[in-house]
């Protein structure tokens, strides 16, 4: 017995939908083949976060040792060298190239 128009039909469109979804599971954004882009992706963004996380923590070291109730005296007669240039007469001032 042949099946009405309607029936092949709907197989039609359910074999469509069911090959649409097969071919987004493989090479969709979050398929198959996404998988190991995405496992780059993440370790690239891990080591980024690393690296700021160092500068960051860094950084609020730096800020604490200002704090302007107890500020670290080494560090304010760096800054004071660095930024107006000021040494004492019997200082010898060695400059070390930056890496």
């Amino acid at each position: 017995m042949r099946k009405p128009p309607r029936d092949h039909i709907r197989q039609g469109l359910a074999l469509a939908l069911l090959v649409a979804l097969t071919v987004s599971a493989i090479a969709g954004p979050t398929g198959l083949l996404a998988w190991a882009e995405n496992a780059e992706a993440l370790e690239a963004r891990q080591a980024r976060i690393a690296v700021l996380t160092e500068k960051r923590d860094a950084l609020k070291n730096r800020v604490e040792l200002l704090d302007p109730d107890g500020a670290d005296p080494d560090l304010i007669s760096e800054l004071v060298r660095q930024d107006l240039g000021v040494i004492h007469p019997d200082e010898i001032v060695i400059t070390l190239e930056d890496e």
